[in-house]
């Protein structure tokens, strides 16, 4: 059965297993941070190993984004989600049964194989099978929707499991949605044979852009232990840039490139993509400190913290599902982007001024409810990013897409964390109270993520095109030719 030929009917449940391995993926991210301290107790990790199961999925993950993407459309996407979401639903399986920290760090290493495996070619599979704009916008908003509010479920669902079962079952869980999700989606989802590997049997290319993501990102997971400045940063981050510059180059010289760098001429792709960079690195650091500040300064516990945020989701869904549709079909992404990044700004920039001792209904819950923002950039980025991509190119986009997303997001905690650490340090050293100095330090962070945004707003204004200045294609007075023009 291909893409187009897909009754309405399969291709809506085709896009609910898609959004079911999607939240799959980012339950287990936001769930493993809650269970931290039951891991560490059971399993006796050290502090600096026990960073390990996060940042081994991590490095998997992020690096292989690009690579599996590419993979989906020379040997068939299908294919690659079926395997990428059977391997993560095992490597669960092995995380949960691990007795030693050395197992729990294998299995979670897998499973970020397995995501990138699957979560590469989701947008790339959800694009061909919705090609009509307005089904497109409203599959998209599935889509947007269950990444953005995956991340809160998943902190209230990690602090229920842990404290009502153990930490073991916020990898348990995993199983029977996995099961569930791979037994409707061999039947549903459209079969594609890929290009062929010889498309793009680009080797040499596979090995720098992967080895290029894998140190750049372990770079950025080590900085908060190294420093910026130190050899090991500079070394390790020069090291990644070199491999990152030789795949681009190696792509522009070969005859069957891994990532045909044709792709970048859109300037709605490359536009989206960077935007996409500047708007996760400063919204993370809303998931990760926003939690920080109320288990730290206002001593909410794990289940209480996931409750509190637990607003922001709701309204983000409710906008994401609801009107951003709509509102791309009526104004256009860029516009509906535009207006997205500020109501963001007014969250992040109310959160820079959050007092110590706030009251969550006057001085938190009004950042919840501005995270509507996100529910209307977040589709109209994706839309924007996917725009320019063939049927043979629709998983490179989706997994550059994804990979602009991990970068945005390794970069963002890398940096708002470590000058968030650092306004602390020195607030302490001042003489100030532990609260005061957290809230300090929380402010600074949030004050250069507004930075961000507002640097995300330059850019979409300036580069994405506007609604309407598409090309059309009108008759010449010629026979048998056409010209493009643009209005």
């Amino acid at each position: 059965m291909s893409a187009t030929s897909a009754v309405p009917r399969s291709r809506w449940i085709a896009l609910g297993v898609i959004a079911s391995a999607m939240l799959m993926t980012i339950l287990d991210g936001s769930i493993v941070t809650v269970a931290m301290p039951a891991i560490q107790a059971d399993l006796g990790f050290s502090p600096a190993g026990l960073s390990w199961v996060v940042n081994a999925y991590l490095i998997a993950f992020g690096s292989l984004l690009l690579l599996a993407g590419r993979l989906g459309d020379l040997i068939g996407r299908k294919r690659l989600f079926l395997g990428g979401s059977a391997l993560f639903t095992a490597a669960s399986v092995l995380a949960g049964v691990a007795t030693t920290p050395a197992t729990l760090i294998a299995a979670r290493f897998l499973q970020g194989v397995g995501s990138a495996m699957a979560s590469a070619v989701s947008l790339g599979i959800l694009v061909t099978l919705f090609t009509e704009p307005r089904e497109r916008a409203k599959a998209i908003a599935v889509f947007s929707f269950t990444g953005a509010a995956g991340a809160s479920i998943g902190q209230v669902l990690g602090g229920v499991l842990t404290d009502a079962l153990s930490w073991h079952w916020i990898f348990f869980i995993n199983l029977p949605i996995g099961l569930a999700a791979l037994a409707v989606a061999v039947p549903v989802l459209p079969a594609d044979r890929g290009l062929g590997v010889a498309a793009g049997a680009d080797v040499i290319g596979a090995l720098l852009v992967t080895a290029g993501l894998m140190v750049g990102i372990y770079t950025v997971v080590k900085v908060e232990e190294h420093g910026w400045t130190s050899a090991f940063t500079l070394g390790y981050g020069a090291l990644a840039v070199a491999l990152l510059v030789a795949f681009v180059v190696r792509q522009a010289t070969a005859r069957t490139p891994l990532m045909p760098l044709r792709i970048f001429r859109s300037r709605d792709v490359s536009g989206a993509n960077l935007v996409q960079i500047l708007v996760v690195a400063a919204c993370f650091s809303f998931q990760i400190l926003v939690a920080l500040y109320l288990q730290k300064v206002l001593g909410y516990g794990a289940a209480a913290t996931g409750v509190a945020m637990l607003p922001a989701a709701a309204v983000i869904g409710a906008v994401s599902l609801g009107v951003s549709a709509r509102l791309n079909a009526r104004f256009g992404e860029r516009n509906v982007l535009l207006a997205g990044l500020l109501l963001l700004m007014g969250v992040l920039g109310l959160l820079a001024r959050v007092p110590v001792q706030a009251n969550y209904l006057t001085d938190l819950l009004p950042s919840m409810l501005l995270t509507a923002g996100f529910g209307l950039a977040l589709p109209a980025l994706t839309t924007l990013a996917m725009s320019g991509a063939g049927d043979d190119d629709a998983g490179l986009a989706s997994g550059l897409f994804n990979t602009t997303q991990q970068i945005g997001m390794a970069v963002g905690v890398a940096v708002l964390s470590t000058l968030a650490a650092s306004r602390t340090g020195d607030l302490v050293e001042q003489g100030r109270s532990q609260a005061e100095a957290l809230t300090g330090g929380y402010h600074l962070a949030f004050a250069i993520a507004t930075g961000l945004l507002v640097a995300a707003f330059a850019v979409a204004s300036t580069v994405l095109r506007r609604p309407g200045r598409r090309a059309v294609t009108k008759p010449d007075t010629r026979p048998e030719k056409r010209v493009e023009i643009t209005r």
